[in-house]
């Protein structure tokens, strides 16, 4: 599958650059030099990757993730910024990057980054950036290009990292996940074996399944190892 990759990046140089060495790698990309280039871009076919400046004319480089992640979830986005320091990395992975690299960048450096990016994706949506159709388990229908979960035909309202993370366990009905596997596909992160946030997520989306009236607990905790689709 070729992927389609938008860059937004206001620098000619820098842009024209990236997309000829995203073309050398197989992908197909588009140059977008504004935010609002970009929003008209995303609205006409939706990218399986953004390479995403800061530093934007119009709407910034902040405001464009927020908007892409709220509306536009399955999309993975990659900051690339002259703006250093573990803070500012930090903020934006929290504001939904799927990763930051500074520029000056090393071009294989890049590459490497975008393949990761696009295997978690390929990994949370069972095998395809872009997951297609609905799946259905049980008295759960989740349809991932609307971004929309109903149980028993009462549509129940997920977080983002509590969709992606109901999406990684429907596509792999009885497969065992890890915490870490769950906090590696769906944070984007490290694992460091401390964080509760697995946890609470989990028990979120099982009471808002059993809010909308599904008796039995689809998600089974299996002691010792993680969860998995009963």
């Amino acid at each position: 599958m070729e992927h389609y990759i938008l860059i937004v990046e206001d620098d000619n140089d820098i842009s024209q650059m990236l997309r000829e060495l995203l073309e050398q790698n197989g992908y197909r990309a588009e140059q977008a030099f504004s935010g609002t280039e970009a929003v008209l871009y995303m609205d006409r076919e939706c990218p399986q990757a953004v390479i995403l400046d800061l530093m934007l004319p119009g709407m910034d480089g902040e405001a464009l993730l927020e908007k892409i992640k709220r509306e536009h979830p399955e999309t993975a986005v990659i900051i690339s910024s002259a703006r250093e320091g573990a803070r500012t990395r930090i903020d934006l992975l929290r504001a939904g990057a799927d990763d930051y690299i500074t520029k000056p960048f090393d071009t294989e450096e890049l590459l490497a980054r975008l393949e990761a990016v696009l295997r978690r994706s390929a990994a949370a949506g069972g095998g395809t950036p872009f997951p297609g159709g609905q799946l259905r388990y049980r008295d759960i229908v989740m349809e991932p290009d609307d971004f929309r979960v109903t149980v028993l035909g009462e549509e129940i309202r997920l977080t983002r990292r509590e969709f992606l993370i109901l999406e990684l366990l429907m596509r792999n009905p009885g497969k065992v996940f890890t915490k870490s596997n769950i906090y590696e596909s769906v944070w984007n992160e490290e694992f460091l074996g401390e964080d509760n946030a697995v946890n609470v997520h989990i028990s979120n989306i099982r009471q808002k399944i059993a809010k909308a009236g599904c008796a039995e607990p689809c998600i089974e905790t299996v002691w010792g190892i993680g969860f998995k689709m009963k």
